[in-house]
């Protein structure tokens, strides 16, 4: 399966959740950070793909990726994203993903 078809599968379910279920979202922040730490090019090819509600959604483990990953691209990318849709708000998480990378 590629990347886009896991990416949709898992927030289909993220989205479904409700804010009390904080299993049910910890599970899909896992699988989130798993699917988009497996390659970093397509990742950030999937990100500069993606729509604006899924980057949201997505938004919600910006730190972890960033940790996960290790990575200024990936970095760079979420700025240019940022200043696409800056009504979702992102600077502060980016920043804060930003001093995970060593």
């Amino acid at each position: 399966m590629n990347l886009e078809k896991k990416m949709e599968a898992i927030l289909i379910k993220r989205k479904k959740l409700n804010l009390n279920d904080d299993y049910g979202i910890q599970k899909s922040w896992d699988e989130i950070i798993e699917v988009l730490s497996e390659n970093e090019e397509n990742t950030i090819n999937y990100l500069e793909n993606c729509n604006k509600e899924d980057l949201y959604w997505i938004s919600e483990v910006f730190e972890d990726l960033a940790e996960s990953l290790q990575s200024k691209e990936l970095i760079n990318c979420l700025r240019k994203l940022d200043e696409k849709y800056p009504d979702l708000e992102m600077t502060n998480d980016i920043d804060i993903a930003e001093s995970y990378i060593e």
